[in-house]
């Protein structure tokens, strides 16, 4: 696997990391993950003792809202790319003590069959994950716990709450259209805790900047 970048975003925990392709008349190949270079490679110091015990898929809709999901018991930290269409994946910082606790931002992840390089995003334990999207779309996601559904929240995406101050003007005003135009949202997400309700939930104690 080439490393050809790792950035941090607005919100510096979370990192997108740029891999090489490897191009010639006939397409590209690529090696998307092999984990002795996320063991070995100093760039990637973020990863170290990350180990991922389940791999997702997902397909969305164009006008598609999902999340903001998070769990404990076991900790989910989340790697994710796009493998067709175009995801922007949205997450928010729920570790209380956090300088940046409650603040939420997003980043434009489409798959560009041309690009000289693919992209994953990763989404430590403590923060809330969520995407929408603007097109046909799906994405794949490796997972550092497995699913544990009696320890599972999520807060509304479209809670009033959040502070998006740190987000792309333009992905939050293209976020908002989205949402005022009617988005394919489940109940569940639609009606998830607020910031203030969650940080009032005894469990949001599991969210400790440091210790997660």
């Amino acid at each position: 696997m080439k490393i050809i970048g790792v950035t941090s975003l607005a919100i510096p925990d979370v990192k997108v990391i740029r891999y090489q392709r490897f191009a010639d008349h006939r397409g590209y190949f690529t090696e998307t993950y092999r984990r002795s270079d996320f063991e070995r490679l100093p760039e990637l110091d973020f990863m170290r003792g990350v180990s991922f015990g389940q791999c997702n898929e997902s397909r969305s809709r164009p006008g598609t809202v999902r999340g903001l999901h998070f769990q404990w018991n076991p900790y989910m930290g989340k790697l994710v790319r796009t493998t067709s269409g175009r995801m922007v994946d949205l997450f928010l910082d729920i570790r209380k003590g956090s300088p940046t606790f409650g603040q939420a931002a997003a980043c434009d992840l489409p798959d560009d069959p041309a690009a000289p390089h693919g992209e994953w995003i990763w989404v430590p334990a403590g923060f809330a994950h969520g995407n929408y999207f603007t097109a046909e779309s799906r994405i794949e996601y490796f997972c550092s716990g497995e699913y544990s559904p009696g320890c599972e929240a999520g807060i509304s995406p479209l809670a009033a709450d959040l502070d998006w101050s740190r987000c792309d003007p333009a992905l939050k005003r293209e976020f908002d259209a989205l949402a005022a135009a009617g988005a394919l949202i489940t109940d569940k997400d639609r009606d998830g805790f607020t910031l203030a309700s969650w940080q009032a939930d005894p469990r949001s104690d599991n969210f400790i900047h440091g210790k997660c």
